[in-house]
């Protein structure tokens, strides 16, 4: 059985976001460990974090993961937002380590006014400095697949496979797996021929193996957009199968899937509780109205 959650807000304390992924029938809660839009951040309280685990151990909710600082780039060629971006990330670990989360997922980052090449060499020395700066850390990163907006990197399997390939401690990566950023990219997954062709090349590229994260999303703008913009599930330009597909394929049975569809109501009921009853309703043996 599919393991369903959503990205849920901290607003009044870590154990409102588990109260929130708790109400909205979620399984498993994704979440920003600090304002996503700033550097600086509020140090985290032994009482911060035992509250969070007291919260998910009474609402049953399990794979807790969170996501990086969106001002964080891996990829500048600007040293100094590099550098600051480097410390930042390491610190988004820290946070991530104290309150007891297995994984920080980011986007890989952006070269801007250099090339991919020079990009990539970057993102590989970040994570490599990150990571002796954080020895001993339980807590990992998660590279997640984007849409290849701008020059994001991570939009080709190929990017991916290029960072883990070349980092000294490639057992603390994993891979995030974007339904919409795949879509965005340019990659099929509208028919059982389709999706099955996207999971061979990834696994030909980087590994199913790597895989400890979906992020479930439809997308706004058609595939090969390049366009990073998320839908409700099948209200999109990808539609129900795909996500049919995915919660059908018993290789994925384990991997926690996290909703980051648009917020907001529908007549009085939360989007994320109308998504998930969605999803449910495509699993295996399921009939849509259960």
């Amino acid at each position: 059985m599919a393991i369903l959650g959503a990205h849920k807000s901290i607003s009044g304390g870590y154990d409102k976001a588990v109260e929130r992924a708790a109400l909205a029938g979620c399984d498993c809660v994704q979440l920003f460990t600090k304002n996503n839009n700033q550097w600086r951040a509020k140090n985290i309280t032994d009482d911060d974090a035992k509250g969070f685990q007291a919260a998910l151990k009474k609402h049953g909710i399990t794979h807790p993961i969170a996501h990086d600082c969106y001002l964080i780039n891996l990829a500048s060629p600007d040293r100094a937002l590099w550098q600051k971006s480097v410390r930042a990330f390491a610190r988004e670990l820290q946070r991530a380590e104290v309150l007891g989360i297995p994984y920080l997922v980011a986007h890989p980052g952006a070269y801007t006014a250099g090339t991919e090449a020079q990009g990539l060499d970057r993102i590989v020395r970040a994570l490599d400095r990150v990571h002796e700066q954080t020895q001993g850390f339980r807590a990992d990163c998660l590279l997640e697949t984007t849409a290849g907006q701008g020059t994001s990197i991570g939009w080709r399997f190929e990017q991916l496979a290029d960072i883990l390939n070349r980092v000294k401690q490639p057992d603390r990566l994993g891979v995030c797996f974007d339904t919409c950023h795949v879509f965005a990219a340019g990659y099929s997954l509208g028919t059982p021929a389709q999706y099955e062709a996207t999971m061979q090349a990834f696994d030909a590229a980087v590994g199913l193996r790597r895989i400890r994260a979906f992020h479930l999303n439809d997308s706004k703008r058609p595939r090969g957009s390049r366009v990073d913009r998320h839908e409700h599930i099948g209200r999109g330009e990808m539609g129900l199968d795909p996500f049919r597909f995915l919660l059908g394929d018993r290789r994925f049975h384990n991997i926690p899937m996290y909703l980051e569809t648009p917020k907001g109501k529908e007549n009085g009921v939360d989007m994320d509780i109308v998504n998930l009853r969605t999803l449910r309703g495509l699993l295996p043996g399921v009939r849509t109205g259960d």
